[in-house]
C-alpha cells in the first residue's frame, strides 16, 4: 500500500514538472533586458546627478608591478610572528585549512618563496590601466605575433573569478595567442582584473555588482576599439560574461563558460525537481547525472560544506575582510582553502589539502600575494554583498535569456554544473557541451591545456555557423 501511494505521488510530482517545464515558458514570457546607467565609483561625495559625474581620464597607461620593499618587509614580519591555531589529532581538511600544513605554507613563503621573481614572471605580458567610471581598471592585453597573412585575430577577454585573479591566465595565454596547426585563427587576449580585485582601484561608493562589471567591461573594449569579441569565463566572470552576453549581445560573437550558475528561471527549477527523482530524464548524459543528481543529498551537504563563505560575503563582508587583511597566515588559509576542495572535494582527506597535486605553492602563493600587496581582499568580497542586492534582483538576470553562441565546459569536480537540459533555458543557444575528462573550478590554471583545445573548438563551430548562415 505505502509502495502505491509513493508511486502514485511520484507520477504527480512528476506530472507537475514535465507540464510546468514546458507551459511555464509559454505563460511567463522572457524579461526585456535591463538598461544598465553609466554610474560613478570614485572618492568623495557622490555627484547629486548623474550629469554631474567627473569625467574620466580616457588615457591608456602602461602598468609594471614594482612592489615596495616596505611593504615586503611588512610582510615577512607579520609571517614571523604568525600565531596559529593548536590542530586537532587525526583530522586533515575537514575542519578547514590544516594548522600544521599551513606552519609549512608559512616557511616556504617567509624562506624560499621569491616574490621579486614571480613579480618578474607576472610582468612577462603587458599590463595597463585606464580610468572608467571613476575608478583604474587593470587588465594585460596581448597581442599574437602572426607572420602569416592568411591567419585571423580574434578578440578574447578572459575574466577570472574569486578567490582568483589574473594570475589564474598564465599557464593559458601562450596557448590561445599561439597559432595552431589546422586553425586559421589566433586569439587576442585581454584579461581585466575585476574592480576591487588586485591591480583594479576598488570601488569608492556601494553598490558594485557584476552588471556594473559587466557595463564597465564593454566599456573596456571599446576603449580598446573592439566592438565585437568572445568571451570567456568561470566564477564571477561566468557572471559576468552572461551580464554582457544579454545586455549587450550586440557585442559578443561567442561566450565560452566553465561555470554556469543555476538560472533559467521556474522551468529549469521544475527540471531540477524531476532530476532528483528521474535523472536520465534531465541529464543527457551519464556524466551529466552524476554531477548533479546522484546520490542528490550528497550534492545537498557537499554545497552546504563548500558555500558558507558566500552567505558571510554576502551579507558582512568588511568583517570578515579586517580578520584576513591584517594576516597574511589568515589569508593564505581563507583562499588556499578554496583550492584544495574545489579542485577535488576528496582532497579534504589529504593532509596537505592536495593543493601541489595540481599547482606549485608559488603559483598559489603569488595569487594570494595579488591580495595581499594590494590590500584588496575586503574588495573583493563585497562583490558577493552587492550582487546579492535588491537593485541586481530587480534586473530579473536569472530570467533574462543568452542568445549568442554559448559553448559551456563540465569539469567533473566542479562545485555545481547544470547539465545542458536544464541550461538552455537560459542559454538559448549552446552550441558545444563537452564533459571534461579532468579538472575542477579553476580549470585554466589546473588544465589549461584542455580549456584552451575547447575554446579553440568552441570559436570554430562559431565560425563556420557564420560562413553556412552567409551562404544561404
Amino acid at each position: 500500500m505505502v509502495y502505491h501511494l509513493l508511486m502514485g505521488y511520484t507520477s504527480i510530482i512528476l506530472l507537475f514538472g514535465v507540464s510546468s517545464a514546458i507551459l511555464i515558458p509559454l505563460l511567463w514570457p522572457d524579461p526585456d533586458p535591463p538598461v544598465l546607467p553609466d554610474m560613478w565609483w570614485g572618492r568623495g561625495k557622490m555627484p547629486s546627478h548623474p550629469s554631474k559625474f567627473p569625467k574620466d581620464n580616457t588615457a591608456i597607461r602602461p602598468f609594471t608591478i614594482n612592489v615596495k620593499n616596505n611593504t615586503l618587509q611588512d610582510l615577512n614580519h607579520r609571517l614571523d610572528n604568525a600565531r596559529l591555531p593548536e590542530p586537532l589529532d587525526n583530522v586533515q581538511f575537514q575542519y578547514g585549512f590544516h594548522s600544521k600544513y599551513l606552519k609549512k605554507v608559512i616557511d616556504y613563503w617567509r624562506n624560499e618563496y621569491d616574490w621579486r621573481r614571480e613579480e618578474r614572471k607576472l610582468n612577462q605580458y603587458p599590463q595597463f590601466l585606464t580610468q572608467i567610471e571613476g575608478i583604474d581598471v587593470h587588465y594585460l592585453h596581448i597581442k599574437p605575433t602572426i607572420k602569416n597573412s592568411k591567419i585571423h585575430v580574434i578578440p578574447l577577454m578572459l575574466i577570472h573569478g574569486w578567490p582568483g585573479s589574473v594570475v589564474e591566465f598564465y599557464k593559458i595565454i601562450p596557448l590561445l595567442t599561439t597559432p595552431t596547426e589546422n586553425r586559421d585563427f589566433v586569439f587576442e587576449v585581454i584579461c581585466p582584473s575585476i574592480p576591487g580585485y588586485g591591480f583594479s582601484e576598488a570601488p569608492h561608493q556601494p553598490g558594485f555588482s557584476v552588471a556594473d562589471a559587466g557595463r564597465v567591461f564593454v566599456k573596456l573594449m571599446a576603449r580598446l576599439n573592439f566592438h565585437k569579441f568572445y568571451l570567456q569565463g568561470g566564477d564571477w566572470g561566468s557572471a559576468i560574461s552572461m551580464v554582457i552576453s544579454s545586455v549587450y549581445p550586440e557585442n559578443v560573437l561567442g561566450v565560452h563558460l566553465n561555470f554556469v550558475a543555476v538560472q533559467g528561471g521556474f522551468a529549469s527549477k521544475m527540471k531540477h525537481l524531476i532530476g532528483i527523482l528521474f535523472p536520465s530524464l534531465v541529464a543527457d548524459t551519464p556524466a551529466q547525472q552524476r554531477h548533479l543528481f546522484s546520490p542528490f543529498m550528497e550534492k545537498v551537504y557537499y554545497l552546504l560544506r563548500e558555500t558558507g563563505y558566500a552567505h558571510i560575503q554576502g551579507t558582512k563582508p568588511d568583517t570578515v575582510g579586517t580578520g584576513v587583511s591584517d594576516s597574511p597566515a589568515g589569508l593564505a588559509a581563507y583562499i588556499l582553502e578554496k583550492f584544495s576542495t574545489w579542485t577535488n572535494k576528496e582532497y579534504v582527506n589529504l593532509a596537505d589539502g592536495g593543493l601541489t597535486k595540481k599547482f606549485t605553492l608559488d603559483e598559489l602563493l603569488t595569487n594570494v600575494m595579488v591580495y595581499w600587496v594590494t590590500n584588496s581582499i575586503t574588495s573583493s568580497m563585497r562583490l558577493y554583498k552587492e550582487t546579492m542586492s535588491e537593485r541586481i534582483r530587480n534586473f530579473k538576470f536569472d530570467r533574462l535569456p543568452v542568445t549568442v553562441p554559448t559553448g559551456i565546459a563540465q569539469f567533473p569536480n566542479e562545485i555545481i554544473m547544470p547539465p545542458r537540459n536544464i541550461a538552455k533555458h537560459q542559454y538559448r543557444n549552446i552550441i558545444q557541451y563537452t564533459d571534461m575528462p579532468r579538472g575542477g573550478h579553476f580549470p585554466a590554471f589546473e588544465e589549461p591545456k584542455l580549456l584552451a583545445d575547447d575554446i579553440g573548438k568552441f570559436v570554430e563551430k562559431v565560425r563556420t555557423l557564420e560562413v553556412s548562415k552567409n551562404e544561404k
